[in-house]
């Protein structure tokens, strides 16, 4: 997925640009993914929310928005964009699933960089969205990134969360765009910090799944009924709205894909390393890490990552 805007405003976007990856966006920071920061400190963290500031970002919207993939959150956001009225250009590489976005208005590019509605869009990094214009950027200035935690349902609703950073005054220019797609944003400072957050959300994430799957098992072999469970959680001080959305799928051993698997134990890698390289112990995420592991070397990485609970039956055990 990869989107991108074109203002009437050049100047603005003349030295930078703008980088939303979604919940399944493979493409982590280098300094994550290849040199940890060695100190605590050393990721700056200064948080901004949406539902504290900026109440007029809704004022204006950017003239034209590009909108490069259209997966499993790309196309819900895409559809959001052009029901608020924005005037979006779409591309992906097979080129069927941009039709029932053309039907809704959208516009259809051919090529990743191609000149459409009267400007060049290009995107350098495919599963990040670009704002900004290709003629007067370069492509290691994309560097304004915000990772969206939520997956296919919140992106159909409209309620995804903004984890963003980079350049704060860029990030105000695109906020009625991340208004459209999102219920909040927060900004977090410098580029890499909300990465940094997105990985410490799902690795909490994908702990929980695990935890709730051995719970949903357990109640089973014990003779009660595991859909009491699910209610029984979602009314108490551990409710959590994924407990009652995948709880009746899970019983019925059914994983329809909102977040693969795979892209579940890959962040938990990366956030496990992300806490070795602070020295920060996570015991509870590193043994639910290999049950994710587990899960793949069966076979299970496209399902949905409430699949984790088949590494737990008999069957699949090793």
């Amino acid at each position: 997925m990869s989107l991108l805007a074109k203002t009437t405003n050049c100047s603005r976007l003349s030295s930078t640009a703008m980088a939303v990856c979604s919940s399944i966006c493979p493409h982590i920071p280098t300094r994550l993914t290849k040199s940890f920061p060695a100190k605590p400190h050393s990721l700056s963290f200064k948080a901004f929310s949406s539902q504290a500031s900026n109440a007029s970002s809704k004022d204006e919207l950017p003239a034209r928005v590009g909108f490069l993939g259209l997966g499993i959150m790309g196309s819900p956001m895409a559809q959001n964009l052009i029901k608020s009225g924005c005037d979006v250009t779409v591309w992906n590489r097979t080129k069927s699933k941009c039709d029932p976005l053309i039907s809704l208005g959208a516009k259809l590019v051919l090529a990743y960089s191609a000149t459409a509605a009267g400007g060049t869009y290009r995107c350098f990094n495919t599963g990040c969205c670009c704002f900004g214009e290709a003629w007067s950027c370069q492509w290691n200035e994309f560097r304004k990134r915000a990772p969206v935690s939520g997956s296919k349902k919140p992106a159909e609703d409209g309620q995804l969360i903004f984890l963003t950073a980079g350049d704060k005054s860029l990030y105000e220019t695109v906020a009625s765009l991340l208004d459209i797609m999102g219920k909040s944003r927060f900004y977090l400072g410098e580029v890499g910090n909300g990465a940094a957050m997105k990985l410490v959300v799902n690795m909490i994430m994908g702990s929980m799944m695990a935890s709730f799957s051995e719970g949903l098992l357990l109640t089973e072999k014990i003779g009660l009924d595991p859909k009491v469970l699910v209610e029984v959680v979602s009314q108490g001080a551990i409710s959590a709205p994924m407990y009652s959305m995948k709880g009746p799928s899970m019983i019925q051993s059914v994983y329809p894909t909102a977040f693969p698997l795979k892209h579940q134990q890959k962040d938990m890698r990366l956030a496990l390393g992300l806490a070795e390289s602070v020295s920060q112990s996570t015991p509870i995420a590193a043994a639910a890490n290999e049950l994710y592991k587990v899960a793949k070397s069966h076979g299970l990485s496209d399902e949905d990552f409430s699949a984790v609970i088949e590494a737990l039956k008999p069957k699949l055990k090793h």
